[in-house]
């Protein structure tokens, strides 16, 4: 027992005496970060450089444990933190600590137009991650809605640059503030889910940076966010995880940022690109969980051992390699080596809370015409109705799940159908409230349709149907989910309709009781749909994807607690062939060949629709509210620092309090030189809730730079010198009046 004793004491003291020759010498928090960077490098082996430069783990890259440098932990998504997996696998870790509060789609905080609220978004989301040990939000997104059937959507914010990058930049600034970086993605033309991996985008310069890039850039300038990560597809024939041009020479030397790249999951495909083409972080490369350690370890990553021979083969400077570990070094000092990084919460009251006001602004408001000369069905009166029916798989289904790497574990959600019977009894205690699916969709699978047979779907049509014959008042709570083809990563939608059977559906009940019952038809979903059925309703509520109070928002929205004050971030087309690249064809998507060209060029969204002629169903940034508002006193003020600053007064002339959105339109002077859209967004600003009677006026800003085009032939902005007319709107078709500035 004494030899085991000693042997056990000389072990200790030999550990207790590696540990005080390993401890680290660099604890200077007080130096400046470029100077407790390059400390940090002098120190550092070359095989511990290269150690920080691929991921250890589905969700972790390496620190230096003997120089006391952290590891970074990393995780999805936008919307809320990911479940725990298991180091090595895409299997649940199943810990019982790891549920969460799942907050709006980032469409749905688009749609609010509230910069206030993106600010509260980050701030609420970043403790959650910060709770959970987290450094790395692999978020938010702000890849283009080109096509309504990209399956991820979802995760970005709408058709348009100016109002992703507004939206954007409010995030990430409160999110990095606690200490946890933003990690912007897909850099960049990730427009599309199909063929994501192969398929090489062909753009215009100009489109590429008036419309791609603009709120990168964006966000790299005004938010400094922290990380980027790199898209899948390719541009110019190279896979954007390591394009030298766009890494290298737009990201990093033009923007001049000084964070850290770090690859998509499996998005790096050669090391000599991979060392010269910007990549600092690599991350998922093959460890798919389904390969063995020894056929495929983390030490073979194109930037780990492969790089490593270059660098001691001389055949790659150091200074290669030192570039991108400052890099890196940068976002772990930032982060897991922040000391004020805040310790956050998680599932509080006040995050729930956020998800709430998130969720009620964004709902989008489409309809409240009643298809029988009715006035205005919403908000509802609980009195007015004996029986009520709610039909939908949408009304008890979770969309907090599925969706891909968005996929969220909550501790708590709030359905539409709880949440609609609990107010319309409040209000009224004799009301009958039922409940018919309708329809189904099958489970949540990731890359695979779970089908329900036909029978099925028709037996949920003709029960809801039955149910129907005495109802007074039909809420359809349907649109599209987080399965795969619908919104869900890796898999684009297959069709512009709502699948399942729901225009069908729908129909059937509307013609059923068209004399005698109201329909309210209540969609979520990240894309716009066709809606055949539209005459027949009488009101339309579109919600995204509303997160843990998913419910909780719908009811108060619907009952008069809040008025709807969303607009969309994205035009809704009364069919498919409307949108502006669908005429080109197949080439201009999917693509044909591993090719695809963004043929419309500039004119994406409301801009082709303009340019087309096309009238679309709804417009961009429409929204209907329980009130009405006036536009007054538009007028423009060149300012001393030369920007221009736009004031309109905005009056609540209803009987309900609400808010609304100002949105300015600029219409530039007429050139031969280059084509210009009809108008564009480049500006807006949200009220506070006004009351009946009550006004407020509103000032945004419009920098001289903030009208220019991309040359093609200089590669620069240039801006037209002459008049320009500013549209203050209420949608990019409703505009209220006008002003003009000169430049």
């Amino acid at each position: 027992m004494i030899r085991i004793f000693l042997m056990a004491t000389l072990l200790m003291v030999m550990v207790c005496t590696k540990a005080q020759q390993t401890t680290p010498v660099y604890k200077d928090m007080s130096a400046t970060l470029e100077e407790r960077v390059k400390d940090a490098i002098s120190r550092m082996t070359t095989h511990e450089k290269i150690k920080v430069l691929h991921a250890q783990s589905k969700f972790t890259s390496a620190g230096v444990p003997r120089l006391g440098i952290r590891q970074l932990n990393m995780d999805d998504g936008p919307h809320g933190v990911r479940e725990e997996l298991e180091w090595n696998t895409w299997m649940p870790a199943r810990w019982t600590n790891d549920s969460i509060v799942a907050f709006p789609s980032l469409t749905c905080l688009a749609a609010t137009w509230n910069q206030e609220l993106s600010s509260l978004y980050g701030h609420s989301l970043s403790e959650e991650f910060a709770f959970r040990g987290k450094d790395v939000l692999l978020g938010p997104g702000v890849n283009i809605a080109r096509t309504p059937l990209n399956g991820r959507a979802f995760e970005y914010m709408g058709e348009d640059p100016v109002l992703a990058a507004k939206m954007a930049v409010p995030y990430i600034v409160a999110a990095q503030k606690n200490g946890v970086a933003c990690c912007l993605k897909h850099f960049v033309l990730n427009d599309q889910e199909t063929d994501r991996f192969r398929v090489n985008v062909n753009v215009s310069e100009r489109a590429l940076r008036e419309i791609y890039l603009y709120p990168f850039e964006k966000a790299v300038k005004e938010a400094h966010v922290w990380s980027v990560m790199g898209s899948y597809n390719l541009w110019k024939g190279v896979h954007c995880c390591h394009s030298d041009e766009l890494l290298n020479g737009i990201l990093k030397k033009e923007w001049k940022w000084d964070g850290a790249l770090i690859s998509d999951w499996g998005g790096t495909t050669n090391t000599q690109e991979a060392v010269h083409g910007g990549l600092d972080i690599e991350m998922g490369t093959f460890t798919d969980g389904k390969l063995k350690e020894s056929e495929f370890t983390y030490d073979d990553y194109y930037l780990a051992q492969p790089f490593e021979k270059l660098i001691n083969e001389g055949k790659v400077p150091m200074k290669v390699l030192d570039e991108k570990v400052a890099r890196v070094l940068r976002l772990i000092f930032r982060t897991a080596m922040n000391p004020e990084k805040v310790i956050g919460s998680q599932c509080s009251e006040e995050h729930y809370d956020a998800c709430r006001k998130i969720a009620e602004e964004g709902i989008v408001m489409l309809r409240n015409q009643s298809s029988k000369n009715s006035p205005a069905v919403l908000p509802l009166e609980a009195t007015k109705y004996k029986k009520v029916l709610i039909v939908g798989e949408n009304a008890t289904r979770s969309l907090t799940q599925g969706g891909g790497s968005s996929e969220l574990k909550t501790l708590r959600d709030s359905s539409p159908l709880d949440a609609l019977k609990k107010a319309l009894t409040e209000a009224n205690s004799t009301i009958n409230i039922d409940y018919a699916q309708g329809y189904a969709s099958g489970r949540s699978m990731y890359d695979h349709v779970d089908k329900v047979s036909q029978d099925e779907n028709d037996r949920l049509k003709k029960e809801a149907i039955e149910k129907a014959a005495d109802a007074d008042l039909i809420i359809f709570i349907g649109g599209l989910n987080k399965n795969h083809k619908q919104d869900c990563e890796n898999g684009d939608r297959e069709s512009y309709n709502l699948s399942f059977g729901q225009n069908e559906l729908i129909t059937a009940l509307a013609e059923a009781k068209q004399q005698t019952a109201i329909i309210v038809v209540v969609t979520f979903g990240g894309n716009p749909y066709a809606m055949p059925w539209i005459q027949q309703t009488d009101a339309i509520l579109h919600c995204w994807y509303l997160g843990s109070e998913s419910g909780t928002a719908l009811a108060n929205v619907m009952t008069g607690k809040v008025s709807p004050s969303g607009k969309l971030p994205v035009t809704f087309a009364a069919k498919y062939e409307d949108y502006p690249y669908v005429k080109f064809g197949k080439e201009a998507y999917p693509g044909v060949d591993k090719q695809v060209h963004y043929k419309e060029d500039i004119f994406v969204g409301y801009r082709g629709f303009e340019k087309n002629k096309t009238a679309p169903l709804f417009p961009f940034g429409f929204g209907l509210s329980y009130t009405s508002f006036d536009y007054t006193d538009i007028q423009a003020e060149r300012a001393a620092d030369g920007n221009f600053n736009i004031s309109v007064t905005v009056s609540n002339t209803g009987s309900v309090a609400g808010k609304e959105t100002v949105q300015l339109y600029v219409a530039a002077p007429k050139t031969k030189v280059m084509e210009k859209p009809a108008k564009e967004l480049k500006a807006f600003a949200k009220t506070r809730t006004l009351k009946p009677g009550e006004s407020q006026t509103l000032t945004m800003t419009i920098k001289p730079q903030d009208l220019a085009s991309w040359d093609e032939n200089s590669h620069q902005w240039v801006s037209d010198s002459g008049k320009y007319t500013v549209m203050a709107a209420a949608s990019s078709a409703d505009i209220k009046g006008k002003c003009t500035i000169n430049l």
